[in-house]
């Protein structure tokens, strides 16, 4: 993605035909949502158009179409009174997200680890060599970026479209969840394990523990996002 959301204004596509107002407005959902995701706009935090405008050197209608895109994704509520503010995230709806998460993904795994090609074994085993990397120097930017695309390769790959689909719609407000958790350098410790051994299942073809590891996993990064949420709360 562009640093300027305003690259894509007034650009050509490959056709030759200009980048539609949506791929702009879609570009604009992308940063807010990253935005969301890591922290950097906290539940409750206001979005000012008339700034995101300004900052994004683009108009204000595709900012306020990204944020009828957030709303749709559970993100940002939009009131006419206050405005666009990001949705709130209680310790309640944390642990509810990852009960369905973890159901969603360890089924995922279980049915992954009985049909995974050797080309496919090797597509994840890259990226958690380079989420160990990241994990290694303390890099946690990239470390979530390498998680994250474990986590989707799994979906991805498990051969089932339905699950995907369903995933989908609940897992961007669980994303930003994985963030949290991994502020706690105990969890993370544990998080990394988990995934070390999910691997060796995965290695093994061994489905029922791929299911059981992954199921875990999901449950224990649901807890602490709860824990993290609550202690806010105080």
């Amino acid at each position: 993605m562009p640093d300027d959301i305003s690259d894509f204004a007034g650009s050509t596509a490959p056709n030759g035909m200009p980048v539609s107002a949506t791929a702009v407005a879609e570009s604009v959902a992308d940063v807010i949502r990253e935005r969301i995701i890591k922290g950097d706009l906290a539940a409750g935090a206001r979005i000012v158009e008339r700034k995101l405008s300004a900052e994004l050197n683009v108009s204000r209608t595709p900012v306020r179409e990204a944020l009828k895109l957030l709303r749709a994704d559970g993100l940002v509520e939009i009131s006419r009174n206050c405005g666009a503010q990001v949705t709130g995230y209680t310790p309640a709806e944390a642990r509810q997200l990852f009960d369905v998460i973890a159901v969603m993904e360890s089924l995922a795994a279980e049915r992954l680890a009985q049909r995974i090609t050797p080309d496919e074994l090797d597509q994840i085993e890259d990226l958690h060599a380079a989420m160990l990397a990241y994990y290694k120097v303390g890099n946690v930017e990239d470390y979530f970026d390498a998680n994250s695309a474990i986590h989707d390769a799994i979906i991805d790959l498990c051969g089932n479209a339905a699950l995907k689909d369903a995933h989908k719609r609940v897992m961007l407000r669980t994303r930003r969840g994985r963030y949290l958790a991994i502020m706690s350098p105990v969890r993370w410790k544990q998080a990394v394990a988990e995934h070390e051994t999910l691997m060796d299942a995965l290695r093994l073809r061994d489905a029922s523990a791929a299911a059981a590891i992954w199921r875990q996993h999901l449950s224990h990064t649901g807890d602490t996002v709860a824990a993290v949420l609550s202690s806010d709360e105080t």
